[in-house]
């Protein structure tokens, strides 16, 4: 397999400051924060919808260079074309599908081939499969395991030399708060998004030393595609936002209401950024309060 650092070369395009953030209130109430990733280059799987997509387009809102992958052509264009035209922002879209070596291998290949490195790496491929244990086949443990952890490490085996080569990167690992607490009926999704947290915190401790920082971003119910399909298919007819406030209390989330994706991209945006030169190896909720786990 050819290395990308030959690809990439050591240090190049790395660049600084990014542009700032909205935050509370209006912008004469609050202070800037710069996040410091103008010019960076993102790479992001499962970029064409949900929180994929708003990751992308936050982090090109920010200034940097962002790639995406995901399996469906047309949808990808789509999604590259909004953010191009929404943020001005420099996107290459590579059709990928995440669960096959060779296919994330060259998601990685052709990003670092077009813009010249990699900085930031988002781990975003797959859903959420959740079924009773002896109805799930080997099929389906390998499908899910392949598609979401072990993409996960594809990428970032890829990902870290050329890291290193460019004097550090921040990765970010997409799991689900179920990880941490493991329900009934919640195989075979938990268990590889346990996995990937176990990864998490073993990489940020290996690659410290090389300014590489891990970290994982545990949902619980955010608005994504996933529950836009699970709504149209149970309630076509019942108001969007009558159908999550009905949602939200029967699954008893603290704050009343379920996350929205562009929210979860503010906190992916963050942990990338210069601001959080001190955060790695940590888990952290994105679940309105869910969770019961310390």
């Amino acid at each position: 397999m050819e290395s990308l650092v030959s690809l990439g070369g050591a240090k190049a395009g790395a660049t600084g400051i990014g542009t700032p953030p909205t935050g509370f209130g209006s912008k004469e109430d609050v202070m800037a924060i710069e996040l410091g990733i103008e010019g960076r280059i993102a790479a992001i799987s499962g970029g064409s919808e949900g929180l994929g997509k708003a990751i992308a387009r936050r982090l090109a809102a920010e200034g940097a260079r962002v790639a995406i992958c995901a399996r469906r052509l047309d949808v990808l264009e789509r999604t590259a074309n909004e953010i191009r035209q929404a943020t001005g922002g420099d996107v290459l879209s590579i059709a990928a599908d995440m669960s096959s070596a060779e296919d994330t291998e060259r998601f990685m290949r052709d990003t670092v081939d077009h813009f010249g490195g990699i900085d930031i790496l988002v781990n975003n491929a797959g859903t959420h499969a959740a079924s009773p244990f002896e109805e799930i086949d080997d099929e389906l443990w390998a499908y899910d395991f392949n598609q979401k952890f072990f993409s996960a490490v594809r990428c970032t085996r890829m990902a870290i030399p050329v890291m290193r080569e460019r004097g550090g990167g921040r990765i970010i690992n997409i799991t689900h708060v179920t990880a941490k607490a493991p329900r009934p009926e919640s195989l075979p999704t938990v268990a590889s998004r346990a996995a990937a947290m176990a990864m998490t915190k073993t990489l940020a401790r290996e690659f410290a030393a090389d300014n590489i920082l891990v970290n994982t971003v545990c949902l619980g119910a955010v608005k994504t595609a996933q529950w836009e399909k699970r709504r149209l298919e149970q309630a076509p007819d019942m108001p969007v936002d009558d159908w999550y406030e009905q949602l939200s209390a029967s699954r008893g989330i603290p704050l009343g209401r379920f996350g929205d994706a562009d929210e979860a991209a503010d906190l992916v945006a963050y942990l990338v950024s210069e601001r959080a030169n001190y955060i790695t190896g940590t888990a952290i909720n994105f679940d309105g309060g869910s969770s019961w786990t310390l």
